[in-house]
């Protein structure tokens, strides 16, 4: 496995005149060094997000995982499901990208998305490993106190 050692930042829907809030943290969550999301997540004024992303390299610049199988994140959670969106260079609007999704659980334990399970989102194009720059993990669509932690995010093959 690739680890990663991400500096997650807090995104929300304010950037588009949303009114959701949150926070990310670093914190001990269950016994582990953790980034935790948490905040909530409104709908009104046309919002409805909060997200903790991160860019494979510091420049923005892409990243060439295709060697890779996957995405494997270590994470704990309120029970509520988390969406996990990575952009590529591939994507020139900030509202596409490729997704998964996953349901948190109030225990820890390791999600693997492969890249092939990834699904396009306003975007006609297949996801492309060889140029990944941005992860996010995201509270969306719907009202919720969202609270979501991750203690370790890399990628995974199976050879």
């Amino acid at each position: 496995m690739m680890q990663l050692d991400p500096k997650w930042e807090f995104v929300s829907d304010t950037v588009m005149g949303g009114v959701s809030s949150g926070t990310v943290t670093k914190e001990i969550t269950e016994g582990r060094e953790a980034t935790v999301l948490r905040g909530e997540v409104s709908l009104e004024n046309n919002g409805g997000f909060i997200q903790m992303a991160f860019d494979l390299r510091e420049d923005g610049s892409e990243l060439d995982v295709s060697a890779w199988e996957g995405l494997e994140v270590a994470v704990w959670g309120n029970g509520d499901t988390y969406d996990i969106r990575l952009r590529t260079a591939q994507l020139a609007k900030p509202w596409q990208s490729f997704r998964a999704d996953f349901v948190s659980e109030p225990k820890w334990r390791s999600v693997k998305i492969p890249f092939a399970s990834l699904t396009a989102h306003r975007v006609d194009a297949a996801f492309d490993p060889s140029c990944l720059r941005r992860i996010g993990i995201l509270a969306i669509g719907h009202e919720c106190e969202a609270l979501v932690a991750v203690s370790n995010i890399g990628f995974y093959t199976s050879t």
